[in-house]
């Protein structure tokens, strides 16, 4: 996919790509504003780019910038007015034995069996079922960002059920992807994820949890809209997201 720089200041190169497939609607393309990923600073640039709007794929720092769709719309968790709804508490309650704990961002062939089940449950055919170790690597850690897995396993440090990818930045936290057991789909371990990320980020201190995009009537991004407060980023400021 080729790129060709837009003007920017001498700080910061930024790139516009070329049009390519959505990743979110398949009869749509889409282009994306790039950060340079060979810039030596991109690891001190990547809060403020989380502020912009921007999320991290790998290497990449993006943020989606189509000529005529704005339908991707940033959006995070402000921690401390965070409060579950009842379906959350519920969830919560359900999963109350769960153990959590957060590690360092190094593969192990049981996260690795995981995310392959995962893929292969709930993205099969769309190109990402076919992901090994190395893609692993290079979509979820990357060679220069902060990040931490997230495990919640079973009772008694038993099965893995889930795996929350975590960038850890100065001020919040960025949930970058989870991926969980396909057999336990009905404990609700996506939305469980989201929580205990929440309770990490309260704990630390850290203002918010980004959530990367919210796209309007997407079956697997209209979740985030669940939990409020939310902020949505309008492309100048963070604004409350009004969107029931």
């Amino acid at each position: 996919m080729g790129t060709q720089p837009q003007p920017d200041s001498d700080d910061l190169r930024l790139f516009h790509t070329g049009e390519h497939a959505c990743g979110y609607w398949p009869e749509r393309t889409a282009r994306d504003l790039v950060l340079d990923p060979r810039d030596p600073r991109l690891r001190d640039w990547y809060p403020h780019a989380l502020g912009w709007g921007f999320r991290r794929s790998g290497d990449i720092v993006y943020r989606p910038h189509c000529a005529a769709c704005r339908a991707c719309v940033a959006v995070r968790i402000p921690v401390e007015r965070f409060v579950p709804d009842r379906s959350q508490r519920r969830c919560l309650a359900r999963n109350a034995a769960v153990e959590m704990r957060v590690h360092a961002a190094e593969r192990t062939t049981e996260q690795l069996n995981l995310y392959k089940r995962y893929l292969a449950s709930r993205h099969a055919g769309g190109g990402m079922d076919g992901h090994g170790a190395i893609e692993f690597d290079q979509f979820l850690i990357g060679s220069w960002s902060e990040n931490r897995f997230l495990e919640l396993r079973e009772p008694g440090h038993g099965r893995l059920l889930a795996v929350a990818v975590t960038d850890v930045v100065e001020h919040a936290l960025s949930a970058v992807y989870t991926f969980y057991d396909p057999d336990h789909a009905d404990r609700g371990l996506g939305t469980l994820a989201i929580l205990r990320q929440i309770e990490w980020a309260r704990r630390e201190r850290r203002g918010h949890l980004y959530l990367g995009y919210w796209i309007a009537g997407h079956p697997k991004m209209d979740y985030k809209r669940r939990f409020r407060p939310l902020e949505a980023f309008d492309g100048r400021d963070w604004r409350v997201f009004t969107h029931l």
